[in-house]
C-alpha cells in the first residue's frame, strides 16, 4: 500500500511548497529514487522546472518535463495530474487534488505551506487518505 507523507512547512519556515518540493526531490534522488512532481497547471510546471535549475548553486538535479524529456536520463520528471507516464516510485504532489494515479506509487509526498487555499486543500487530501486507510506520516519542516 502507498505510504503517504505530509511535509508541512511551519510558519516562518524557509520557502514555500515549491521550494519544499525541490528539497524533497533532491533528497529522494540522492537516495536512488525516481520522482514525479505533479503540478496543477502548465504555469506551475514551468515554475517548478525553473526552480529545479536554480535550486542549489552547488548541485544539479537531472530533471525534465514528462513527455518531452528522456526518462532514462531524467530521474526527476515534472507532470500534470492527468499523466504519470510509467513512473511509480515517488510522487511529489503539488496539486490541489489527489492525482488519480497516486496509488500506483510506492510513496506520496504531500507538500504543504501556510498559504490558505492550498492548506485547506491539503486537509481534505489528508482526510481522504486517512478514511481510505493509507499509512500516513506528518513531518513538520522549518
Amino acid at each position: 500500500m502507498t505510504q503517504v507523507d505530509f511535509y508541512i512547512l511551519q510558519p516562518g519556515g524557509r520557502g514555500n511548497r515549491y521550494t519544499l518540493a525541490a528539497r524533497l526531490a533532491e533528497k529522494a534522488w540522492s537516495s536512488g529514487h525516481r520522482i514525479l512532481v505533479a503540478t496543477d497547471s502548465e504555469e506551475d510546471l514551468r515554475h517548478m522546472n525553473r526552480l529545479l535549475w536554480v535550486h542549489r548553486d552547488q548541485s544539479f538535479l537531472p530533471h525534465g518535463i514528462l513527455g518531452k524529456a528522456d526518462p532514462a536520463l531524467n530521474p526527476v520528471l515534472l507532470g500534470t495530474p492527468d499523466n504519470a507516464g510509467d513512473e511509480h516510485d515517488v510522487l511529489i504532489n503539488l496539486c490541489m487534488a489527489i492525482p488519480e494515479y497516486f496509488s500506483r506509487f510506492e510513496r506520496v509526498a504531500e507538500c504543504v505551506d501556510q498559504d490558505k487555499l492550498p492548506l485547506e486543500a491539503s486537509r481534505k487530501r489528508y482526510r481522504f487518505y486517512q478514511e481510505c486507510g493509507y499509512p500516513l506520516s506528518i513531518h513538520k519542516i522549518n
